[in-house]
């Protein structure tokens, strides 16, 4: 067992980390309405880079903000 759990994180997950699953939970769910629940497998390049911005604005926001 991980100290995270032990300390009352139960997903074991950094807060960056949490962000970034945040981030691509949110982006993936957006892209699943978008396209009627279907993800095609041409379509996974244009996810892939919307997912990456997300995640970028995640770091990025972090910066800006001085968060580690």
């Amino acid at each position: 067992m991980s100290d995270a759990y032990v300390v009352g994180d139960p997903d074991g997950l950094s807060p960056l980390l949490r962000e970034i699953r945040d981030a691509v939970a949110r982006e993936l769910h957006a892209q699943l309405a978008m396209r009627a629940e279907r993800i095609e497998l041409a379509d996974v390049p244009e996810i892939a880079y919307q997912v990456t911005l997300g995640v970028d604005r995640v770091l990025t926001g972090r910066r800006r903000t001085g968060v580690s």
